[in-house]
């Protein structure tokens, strides 16, 4: 899978010591200028459905598991890559001195209808929901709350917008192909 960044936190002094290890997959669901995005109430933010993949799961299991959980959307269909953040950043917890985790992007598909979400308690309690955006409007509203520095920023709103961008193009792209198609 493409490298699509390698992103060092600001904050993160010394990437040396003892790392925590973790592998994330996540989910990018369009339709047309709309993504399925979580809005997380905590953070301000919009973030790409999906987390950790379980010791017992590949890629694609955790995938599905997470969108689902997450979302309650179901026949999801792995459609293809996206590629991947190699990225490196504080951990919370004191045996560990940073975290270093790569996040797997795919696109996928749906069904229409949606199923009860299963999101965990501290999901809950973030105040983590399930949205269609626009994707411009997504990543406006996070690159506002990067320039105004919010004290509830988490720290993976970089991530999360970098990848918002980079699809954004992608979704830009295939509008001109399309318009160009219809005019040929």
């Amino acid at each position: 899978m493409k490298l699509l960044n390698k992103m060092v936190c600001p904050s993160l002094t010394n990437s040396e010591g003892v790392g925590f290890k973790r592998i994330a997959a996540r989910a990018i669901v369009t339709k047309g200028s709309e993504i399925l995005l979580m809005y997380t109430k905590c953070y301000n933010d919009y973030s790409f459905p999906g987390g950790g993949v379980d010791s017992h799961e590949d890629l694609h299991q955790g995938l599905k598991r997470e969108l689902h959980e997450e979302t309650g959307a179901m026949d999801i269909r792995i459609i293809s890559e996206f590629g991947y953040i190699d990225e490196t950043r504080p951990y919370y917890k004191p045996e560990y001195d940073y975290m270093h985790m790569l996040s797997y992007f795919y696109f996928c598909s749906i069904s229409d209808g949606f199923g009860e979400a299963k999101l965990e308690n501290y999901e809950i309690s973030n105040g983590m929901s399930a949205v269609w955006i626009d994707i411009n409007e997504a990543i406006a509203h996070n690159r506002q709350v990067i320039a105004n520095k919010e004290n509830s920023m988490g720290l993976s709103i970089q991530r999360e917008t970098f990848v918002l961008e980079e699809v954004a193009k992608l979704i830009d792209q295939n509008a001109i192909n399309q318009c160009v198609q219809y005019i040929s």
